[in-house]
């Protein structure tokens, strides 16, 4: 969960979404949304708000050469990314586009994922009408987002921590606490849930949690704004640094199935 994003770089988004795939939650979470998914060969495959393409190639391997994987974000250096990671796989493509306005047809895919993007959304409630819109009868969706709102992070001092979690909940996340209403919100878009899981990712080492949670950044922007009391801040920092850490927040993955004509 990076700072703000207007305030980063490009390069520097890119490398907290690889570090944040590539940390120990990340990886199984993604695991089990792809076995999820159930994709097989000869499918079209949809990742909305793609990124930098992470899980394109794997979607690719698991379509064949007969599937389609097509990624969309609405950011041009996010698709370039996208584009040279999944070179290999040509029946990968990237397009510009806007979850609440996708540019495809009715009923024109097979699968669709959002991941971690939701949280992020002016209307997410939009961004799911145009996933039922687009994913055929009988198709497969797959959700997943973080709680913000149930981060929980071991310090002496709590009450730095907990002005530290507020901070994210109300002034750094648009949508924080939209996990717990993934289910709720995939059945009033038209879905059928499949299964809903919630699962504690959980940090026991302060080097991991800081390339995904970025608490100094955080922060930072946190004291900067009158959120947190900056030398309170900075001790609370350096106590998570330098003694026994832990950190866990709550992460959700819904499975959606789009009804067909029949039911």
């Amino acid at each position: 969960m990076p700072p703000p994003a207007s305030t980063l770089r490009a390069a520097d988004q890119i490398a907290y979404l690889d570090q944040a795939a590539t940390s120990d939650p990340g990886r199984e979470y993604k695991q089990r949304l792809l076995t999820a998914l159930d994709l097989r060969p000869g499918l079209t495959v949809l990742d909305v708000g793609c990124g930098p393409g992470t899980d394109l190639p794997a979607m690719a391997v698991a379509v064949g050469s007969d599937g389609a994987v097509i990624g969309v974000d609405h950011d041009p250096e996010m698709l370039e990314q996208a584009q040279r990671r999944s070179a290999a796989h040509p029946q990968v493509s990237v397009r510009a586009g806007d979850a609440h306005a996708l540019p495809f047809g009715d009923a024109s895919v097979d699968r669709a994922r959002i991941d971690r993007v939701l949280q992020h959304l002016a209307d997410p409630r939009q961004a799911l009408a145009e996933l039922r819109r687009v994913v055929r009868p009988g198709g497969l969706v797959a959700l997943a987002e973080p709680d913000w709102d149930t981060l929980a992070i071991d310090a002496v001092d709590t009450a730095t921590s907990r002005a530290y979690t507020r901070y994210i909940v109300s002034d750094l996340v648009r949508n924080a606490d939209i996990g717990r209403q993934l289910g709720r919100l995939l059945a009033d878009a038209g879905f059928e849930v499949v299964a809903l899981d919630a699962t504690v990712a959980m940090f026991r080492d302060y080097r991991e949690a800081e390339a995904v949670l970025r608490m100094p950044a955080v922060a930072q922007h946190a004291w900067q704004s009158g959120a947190l009391d900056e030398a309170s801040a900075r001790t609370w920092l350096d106590s998570l640094a330098n003694g026994p850490f832990l950190a866990a927040v709550t992460f959700f993955t819904v499975i959606g199935r789009v009804p067909t004509t029949e039911s």
